[in-house]
């Protein structure tokens, strides 16, 4: 099967041996976000909605500024995201009293019902993730993840400002 998702074995076997840490990243990320999708699919999700049900559970009432910054996706993006989980009945909006220019979303009592079945799905794929993995396996992957994430941040948008 050759498509977007499964390119021809020649390329990626090109792919995989002139860009190995890309590569690894890019596939990893590829099956770990289908596995996300599927399991998100069974409970009415789209991707990045577990993240924004999570987000406000912990600290209900964020503005769609701070959602799209957390979410590491445009402000358009969020308006559509929680336009959809308006529609669906898992979050409402409101004007904030201290400034009509901003909306804060909140879950309703449907979005805080997922809450759980978000953190089990969560919990499943990191079970997952890390099975064939030891623990100094997982402190490595971490280390060096947590070097890897800034730097590409970095790349992507060099006017943020990056942890010391």
């Amino acid at each position: 099967m050759t498509d977007e998702r499964h390119p021809p074995a020649a390329e990626t076997g090109t792919l995989q041996r002139d860009f190995p840490m890309s590569y690894a990243i890019f596939a990893m990320a590829r099956v770990h976000k289908a596995m996300a999708a599927s399991a998100l699919a069974e409970i009415g999700l789209f991707p990045n909605q577990d993240v924004m049900i999570v987000q406000l559970a912990a600290s209900d009432g964020l503005s769609q500024k701070t959602l799209a910054s957390t979410l590491r996706v445009s402000h358009v993006t969020v308006v559509k995201m929680v336009a959809r989980m308006e529609k669906a009945g898992l979050v409402s909006r409101r004007t904030s009293e201290n400034d009509r220019r901003i909306t804060l979303v909140s879950l309703t009592d449907a979005g805080r019902a997922l809450h759980d079945q978000v953190l089990d799905i969560w919990r499943d794929l990191e079970e997952v993730t890390t099975r064939h993995l030891s623990a100094d396996d997982r402190q490595a992957f971490l280390d060096a993840a947590s070097h890897i994430r800034p730097a590409l941040e970095a790349a992507a948008d060099p006017t943020a400002v990056q942890p010391a």
